[in-house]
């Protein structure tokens, strides 16, 4: 559920910049790419704060779960500084870089150094979600995050379109209120921690030797989502290439397509938590069942979902923006992933069960191979032999059939459940 408020909020924002212009619209899309790039940093902590948090949960030892979630922030914060400042006097360049048009780059700009100003924030509520969450406590974060998706939307409301005596701000609107809005979530998770009765604490303690161990996991993680974010990146680049129009639209459909993304994230990360706990607990048939457990249902729901994406694309694309073109890339788009949905949950599913187990230099592998030769390769020559974005979308979905496969091969094998931490 914590991901479906995310993914609701995210769309929020995209539906009231929408009311703005289509290149205000592109440049939010756009920017949610460069958030990937950061997530880089991220995944270097969380994955492997969140495999051994969940084992020694599992182990009943909650004090040295706490000082490494404490060790852990304090990395984070050390790492969000210098994302802040390259983010902040970067941003002019990053947008130019991926071909979008100046007015793209341009408001882009506006949007994204203002949003690096927060960077600490979000580094912070990344890590604080994912640590309660591989503790097994998801409904204190999900109420959290219900209230700060309300105060996003409302804050939107009062600084873009300006109202209660405030300023009209447009997309710099948009990027205050979500700066507010984390900053409300750091606070709340921090509250939450110091309650006798959480199961994570904060113990000010630097864990030198548990930190290597998290790095020793994450830094597999890392390079996986590093190769990956890149990867998408020169994917975006390609469909740039094509108009504004075709960003946008690719933009939109993403992010309609995140409702469908939310039970696949969700279960997901249940899915890294329940293994890391159980192997925790030597006890490997339970880990393997729960991950299996998780991909029914994520494929289901996604499945669902799907459904709905092909039958309904042009109403869906109708709330963000009234651009005719713009609407036929998103009805396009959602048609095609709305077929596409059982096999991304078992990307999904299984790719993070094997995170938790520590398997990561394997998903690294995967995507790798997938990403660059399945995907980027293919969409940049069917583009400069003249196809039109049609195709590009045709290739992701092959790309998304063939990982889902190879990782079901893999989760299936077992070899997995032996890796040590």
């Amino acid at each position: 559920m914590k991901h479906l408020v995310d993914i609701l909020q995210i769309l929020i924002d995209m539906i009231m910049v929408g009311m703005v212009s289509v290149y205000a619209l592109a440049a939010v899309g756009l920017s949610m790419q460069f958030m990937m790039i950061i997530n880089i940093l991220m995944t270097l902590y969380v994955v492997g704060g969140n495999a051994l948090i969940s084992r020694f949960i599992g182990q009943g030892r909650k004090k040295r779960a706490s000082a490494l979630l404490f060790s852990l922030g304090i990395f984070a914060i050390f790492l969000s500084l210098f994302v802040a400042v390259g983010g902040y006097f970067g941003s002019e360049s990053m947008y130019s870089m991926m071909g979008a048009e100046p007015e793209v780059v341009h408001q882009g700009t506006l949007y994204f150094q203002i949003l690096s100003c927060g960077i600490v924030l979000i580094f912070i509520d990344t890590l604080l979600y994912n640590a309660l969450s591989a503790a097994g406590d998801t409904k204190s974060s999900l109420y959290i995050k219900l209230f700060s998706a309300a105060l996003n939307a409302f804050l939107n409301y009062v600084f873009i379109f300006g109202h209660y005596g405030f300023e009209a701000m447009g997309i710099e609107g948009a990027a205050y209120a979500t700066v507010i809005a984390y900053a409300f979530t750091v606070v709340a998770y921090v509250l939450l921690l110091r309650l006798p009765h959480s199961k994570l604490g904060l113990i000010p303690i630097i864990s030198i030797r548990d930190l290597k161990r998290a790095w020793h996991v994450g830094w597999g993680a890392a390079l996986d989502r590093g190769v990956s974010s890149v990867s998408f990146l020169f994917f975006v680049a390609i469909i740039a290439s094509y108009g504004t129009a075709e960003l946008a639209g690719y933009q939109v459909g993403l992010r309609i397509e995140g409702i469908a993304f939310m039970p696949g994230f969700g279960f997901a990360i249940a899915a890294m938590a329940l293994v890391g706990q159980n192997l925790g607990a030597n006890d490997k048939e339970k880990a393997y069942t729960m991950g299996i457990i998780s991909g029914r249902i994520a494929y289901t729901f996604m499945g669902s979902v799907g459904v709905i994406l092909i039958l309904f694309p042009q109403f869906l694309a109708g709330f963000f923006t009234h651009d005719a073109a713009t609407i036929t890339v998103v009805s396009q788009y959602l048609i095609l992933v709305g077929l596409a949905q059982i096999p991304l949950a078992i990307v999904f599913v299984y790719s993070a069960a094997l995170r938790g187990a520590g398997a990561t230099k394997i998903t690294l592998l995967v995507n790798v191979l997938s990403l660059w030769i399945l995907r980027v390769l293919p969409s940049y020559v069917a583009y400069k032999m003249g196809f039109g974005i049609l195709a590009i979308f045709v290739i992701m979905n092959i790309e998304t059939l063939i990982k889902g496969l190879l990782f079901w091969y893999i989760y299936q094998r077992k070899e997995w459940l032996d890796i040590k931490v």
